[in-house]
């Protein structure tokens, strides 16, 4: 599977298929997140089952995702990433069937599967179907697809809920997946990798183990308190079995991760970066509604649209970094995109009970932009660094730093909002800190974007570091696809 044998006159192609699917797993997720409550009504069920509905997902997806990369690089990534689709589309219409909430689970984690098989590759995909001098702007627009369906979503499953009826929500993915299947088979070129390798089995289990691990103590320890013995006792499950995995990888002649690619410290000063980035992003996501609902008065509806201003801005430059990473470098493009989120989220550490529309706007569009900027150059590095047949497997630890500083974010930022408005308001708060007075919830929230803003200018220490690296070992942008 030579470079030269790739038809790059397909790759626009290729590209609009794996943005929709990307588009089709994102939007997902955001329409059944407005849908919780209706769900609670509808199926009669209590908001502690009904989170299950997004957290099997979440979890299916997320403990999948490497394994189904390491496939993709030993079977080849359409057939893969084709039955992804269909999967994805048939669990769709099944969860729109589902008769109680347990069906609905259930139906969800078969959904989760084909997002994985679909989520896992895209990036690999795209960055086998476009030239290294372009791959920047490639990689942007998938960022793009994204964040339209961050903002499509909530809107459509308004609609869909108030004129049809939770069904709809899961039925709406029927027609997107067919064209979308039909795209990839259309399109996706069919690739077969070299030589004869063996799934790592042990390898793949203890890795699924360790993630469901940390991933069930960061959700579930949200409810239960993270002191408790429950999710102590899953964080060591989380240890236990993350050692057996690199125990496993490191004597076994067909690993599922290559661990020699993390002696690339470029590559791993990426993937750390990316996932503060996205730890930080979480807490715009979690906290913000409340300050806007709790504190500023503002309908639901309003909410909806005011959260639309960081993924807008996202969707809006991450393309245009992207381009400029292919000119200029990836490194230099990327310590633009810190700065201006570290100056976004010290902006958010002034916000107050008295602050206007104009005012939050201007707050957030720094940490949207930022984010653009950051995101786009930082997934071309770690997709430029990956040697051809191990693009999958990349491709799939691209995405767990996603979903990991994702719930993770949501998890230290819930948890450090709350324990600061107890900190402010003087004793504990038996109905929760939403129910603090408003003074003691802004000086939660505003100490939480400080200390959120520290972290993240701890990611541009290593980045400025490592541009730092690069010139000195003479290579400006020293990436390139093998």
């Amino acid at each position: 599977m030579e470079q030269q044998n790739i038809d790059y006159s397909r790759k626009w192609y290729i590209m609009a298929a794996v943005s929709m699917s990307i588009f089709l797993a994102t939007i997902d997720g955001s329409i059944v997140n407005v849908a919780l409550p209706t769900l609670v009504r509808e199926l009669q069920a209590d908001f502690a089952t009904v989170q299950w509905v997004v957290l099997a997902y979440l979890l299916t997806q997320s403990t999948l995702l490497l394994g189904v990369g390491r496939l993709g690089d030993m079977v080849g990534k359409k057939p893969i990433y084709v039955s992804g689709f269909v999967v994805f589309t048939i669990g769709s219409v099944l969860c729109g069937l589902s008769p109680t909430v347990g069906w609905l689970i259930g139906f969800r984690v078969l959904q989760a599967l084909g997002a994985a098989m679909m989520l896992a590759l895209g990036a690999a995909i795209v960055t086998e179907a476009f030239p290294p001098y372009e791959r920047g702007k490639a990689l942007g627009i998938i960022g793009t697809s994204v964040s339209i369906g961050v903002v499509v979503g909530p809107t459509l499953g308004g609609i869909l809920l108030q004129t049809l009826s939770w069904h709809w929500i899961f039925f709406v993915n029927l027609p997107v997946g067919i064209v979308g299947t039909a795209m990839a088979l259309r399109f996706i070129p069919a690739f077969r990798p070299k030589g004869r390798q063996r799934f790592d089995y042990a390898g793949a289990i203890t890795l699924c183990l360790s993630l469901l691990g940390l991933l069930l103590a960061l959700t579930v320890g949200q409810q239960l308190g993270f002191g408790d013995s429950r999710i102590v006792g899953l964080l060591l499950v989380w240890l236990i079995f993350l050692g057996l995995f690199i125990a496993i990888e490191s004597r076994s002649q067909h690993p599922m991760i290559n661990l020699g690619l993390f002696r690339n410290i470029l590559l791993s000063v990426n993937l750390v970066t990316g996932f503060v980035t996205f730890v930080a992003i979480a807490g715009v996501f979690i906290l913000i509604p409340f300050y806007l609902e709790n504190v500023l008065g503002y309908s639901v509806l309003r909410v909806g649209l005011m959260l639309a201003v960081v993924p807008v801005a996202l969707g809006i430059t991450a393309p245009i970094a992207g381009s400029l990473s292919d000119r200029l470098g990836t490194r230099p493009i990327t310590v633009v995109g810190l700065i201006s989120l570290v100056a976004g989220y010290l902006a958010m550490g002034t916000l107050t009970a008295n602050t206007g529309l104009l005012g939050y706007i201007l707050r957030l569009l720094p940490v949207g932009i930022g984010m653009g900027i950051f995101q786009s150059p930082n997934n071309s590095a770690i997709m430029g660094s990956a040697p051809r047949e191990q693009l999958g497997v990349v491709s799939g630890l691209l995405s767990i730093t996603r979903t990991l500083g994702q719930t993770t974010g949501v998890a230290v930022a819930g948890a450090l909002w709350a324990m600061l408005v107890t900190y402010f308001h003087g004793s504990l708060l038996p109905g929760g800190a939403t129910t603090a007075p408003v003074e003691a919830q802004i000086a939660g929230l505003q100490n939480t974007y400080l200390i959120i803003a520290g972290m993240v200018t701890l990611g541009l220490g290593l980045s400025i570091w490592g541009l730092v690296r690069e010139r000195q070992l003479g290579r400006l942008n020293p990436v390139q696809v093998n």
